[in-house]
């Protein structure tokens, strides 16, 4: 067993098994090789393999860089776009409150 064993639930569980099938047909339709993968992507065969079979384990960075390289969008490509997107995101952030904290539970002991 790894060092580190991530544990997903089923839901996060299918869309990585899905995410890696749409990347290891990509990879194919558009004939490139594992270690060419792995050399665009700067990472080593043994994590391209990995990453082809779905390894929660692999960094999400290598996941979106590997689907930029094949060419699969995940989001609005257009970088104008994600700028847009950053600002409201930001904008958002902004008015929620700094810190998230457990709501208190009132125990009601009046017998």
């Amino acid at each position: 067993m790894p060092k580190n064993s991530i544990r997903l639930g089923a839901v996060a569980e299918a869309a990585l098994a899905h995410f890696s099938t749409i990347l290891r047909v990509r990879r194919k339709e558009k004939r490139i090789t594992l270690n060419e993968l792995a050399d665009r992507l700067g990472v080593t065969a043994p994590t391209v393999r990995r990453l082809l079979d779905g390894s929660p384990g692999v960094a999400i960075g290598t996941y979106f860089e590997a689907a930029y390289v094949l060419g699969i969008p995940l989001f609005n490509p257009e970088r104008r776009r994600f700028e847009a997107d950053a600002g409201r995101v930001q904008e958002m952030d902004a008015l929620l409150p700094m810190r998230v904290r457990p709501k208190k539970i009132v125990i009601d002991d009046d017998f």
